[in-house]
């Protein structure tokens, strides 16, 4: 499995191309993701959202469309992808897939698992693919998620985290911000976000 990174926009959210093989996969397309992931994809077989916020999610159609692919979102936040509280601009995309909850897919003969962790929002989640997942917006290195925004909640993110903290297997978290960190790092550092919520 080779992993390609390059944070996009104001934001600096990481999209990221995951190769295995001859395939590749997107995941959270954000804001002029387009030109990088043209030009550095080959076969790609699916675009997937780890969550719904504008920023992760703002090349999803113009992808899905030059690509001809189908995009897979976690269903709670379908609604998102069509309008934006803060950006009023986002360009619409409409997810072929829509993952409820927990679910273990097949894609192109590759395993894609999706992790429900609402809290940041009402589908937030991470993927995992191997034996890296990717965390988008529910944990970063050494944080977690805000839960004080629109539709977020903090008694969900409360109750993710008390999820999380029951996964047994470490893996390699690459987060929608900043630098790559672990599983088990992360479930330490979730004793004083508990704490806090």
């Amino acid at each position: 499995m080779t992993i390609l990174k390059r944070p996009m926009g104001e934001y600096q959210t990481n999209c990221y191309i995951v190769r295995i093989e001859d395939k590749e996969i997107i995941i959270d397309p954000g804001m002029g993701a387009t030109q990088w992931v043209m030009a550095n994809v080959t076969n790609p077989i699916a675009i997937l959202n780890t969550h719904g916020h504008f920023d992760h999610v703002w090349s999803n159609q113009e992808l899905k469309e030059k690509l001809n692919i189908p995009l897979y979102t976690p269903k709670g936040d379908v609604f998102l992808l069509q309008s934006s509280t803060w950006m009023p601009s986002l360009p619409p995309s409409y997810p072929d897939v829509e993952v409820e909850g927990d679910a273990t897919l097949e894609i192109g003969g590759i395993t894609v698992k999706f992790h429900h962790f609402p809290g940041h929002c009402p589908g937030c989640s991470m993927i995992e693919i191997g034996e890296v997942m990717f965390s988008g917006d529910f944990l970063f290195q050494n944080s977690i998620g805000r839960y004080d925004f629109p539709y977020s909640n903090a008694q969900d993110m409360k109750k993710s985290l008390e999820k999380m903290m029951q996964m047994r297997e470490d893996k390699t978290l690459y987060p929608g911000h900043g630098d790559s960190t672990t599983l088990f790092r992360e479930q330490k550092n979730a004793l004083y976000w508990l704490r806090m919520l």
